[in-house]
């Protein structure tokens, strides 16, 4: 006996071999894909991290809901909405403009103004907002900073202050009076593993020098002015802190409270493009001396 065809127990499959009908199957389900995912392939100009904060933060909606967990999934084609708010922490606080040029604005930065964003995000005014930053001061130190207005002069600017030609006065209040009114502190420093954000003196540390003098005290408080000639991160309030005298205020490296950090950037020295040498000062909030009256 002649087999002219093979025998299927499914006569369904028996068909789709012969090419006589296709096999009907369950359509897939649409493909989900996490919240922050989507949103980068739409909100190009953001990176992932930032748009998780933005959700975490309750800025998103998904088909009109509030979304607040990145991780949330959805089929492409949802209608995704970005809402920043346009109200930005510490509005009120605007740098006093002390000199302007062409290449240049100096400024006296107010306490509590960040000098630029921690990240791509940040929902209040910074210094970035208005020039290029070529150094820092901590959030709560006020004082002079001088910005660029070109990127050209942000890297003849930065070069200064990698190489140490630039002259830095501070000026602190501090609990107490030192043993010796004027004292060189050559203490290195690194970062404190145990708190990250934090620094400490450390004699496997980096090289940080700073020069202090004691201009009033009335023994309970003293104006001191300090000269850094290295420009570690906290330098000043490291090194003041080791030697027993933390910066008054000081919500890190204290341990006595006050309504602000008692540092304040009072000179800054560097020269201009063009080769001029200049001095920007501003003057001492008046509450550092109400300390040592």
């Amino acid at each position: 006996m002649i087999r002219t065809g093979k025998k299927f127990s499914k006569p369904e499959m028996s068909r789709v071999i012969n090419g006589d009908t296709e096999l009907n199957t369950a359509p897939e389900a649409p493909e989900k894909v996490r919240l922050d995912i989507l949103m980068k392939e739409v909100y190009k100009s953001y990176n992932r991290s930032t748009l998780q904060k933005f959700i975490e933060s309750g800025f998103v909606t998904v088909d009109g809901e509030l979304v607040l967990k990145p991780n949330a999934k959805f089929e492409r084609g949802v209608k995704m909405d970005l809402k920043v708010p346009e109200t930005m922490k510490n509005a009120d606080l605007v740098p006093e403009i002390i000199y302007e040029d062409d290449n240049v604005i100096a400024v006296n930065k107010p306490a509590g103004m960040l000098s630029e964003a921690k990240g791509e995000y940040c929902p209040e005014r910074t210094l970035a907002d208005f020039g290029l930053i070529a150094h820092r001061l901590d959030r709560d130190t006020s004082g002079v900073m001088i910005l660029a207005k070109n990127e050209e002069v942000q890297k003849f600017l930065k070069k200064q202050f990698q190489n140490r030609t630039v002259h830095k006065t501070y000026y602190a209040v501090i609990p107490g009076r030192p043993k010796l009114d004027e004292a060189r502190i050559d203490l290195p420093m690194q970062r404190d593993l145990k708190r990250p954000t934090t620094f400490r003196v450390d004699a496997n540390g980096k090289e940080a020098e700073t020069f202090y003098r004691v201009l009033k005290t009335n023994d309970k408080y003293s104006l001191v002015e300090l000269k850094p000639t290295t420009g570690r991160t906290h330098q000043l309030r490291v090194h003041m802190k080791y030697l027993g005298h933390p910066i008054l205020g000081d919500p890190v490296y204290g341990d006595e409270a006050a309504e602000r950090l008692y540092l304040h950037a009072g000179e800054l020295e560097i020269t201009l493009p063009g080769g001029v040498r200049k001095v920007f000062k501003v003057p001492m909030p008046k509450e550092f001396t109400e300390y040592v009256l």
